[in-house]
């Protein structure tokens, strides 16, 4: 498996989908707090995994995976992701649109 992608157990599980569009500069800053979201993250009761890309211009794509709505709601209701939620929406992001979603068919490929 290639490490890059989440490890997800059988259908159903959850997914949230974080589609959003930087601001130009604070770029420590966002990659500090980035990655100490997905260490956070990782730590939650329900956690599943983490898959993420950007693009050059600054759209970005993070997909993270949960075992309920439960623990989507716990982590979006965690303290020190509260603080980055507002970091987010004053000095990282543009715009962002988020989704949660409720994965009921899963497939996989690897090559040999």
């Amino acid at each position: 498996m290639d490490p890059r992608a989440a490890r997800t157990p059988e259908p159903p599980y959850y997914c949230v989908v974080f589609t959003s569009g930087r601001c130009a500069g604070h770029d420590a800053d966002y990659g500090e707090t980035s990655a100490r979201m997905v260490e956070l993250a990782s730590t939650m009761p329900g956690f599943l995994g983490v898959e993420s890309a950007r693009d050059a211009e600054g759209v970005g794509i993070t997909v993270s995976y949960w075992e309920s709505e439960e623990a989507i709601r716990v982590w979006r209701e965690h303290a020190e992701h509260r603080v980055a939620q507002r970091a987010g929406r004053d000095r990282f992001y543009q715009w962002y649109e988020l989704r949660v979603c409720r994965v009921e068919r899963a497939t996989s490929f690897r090559r040999r």
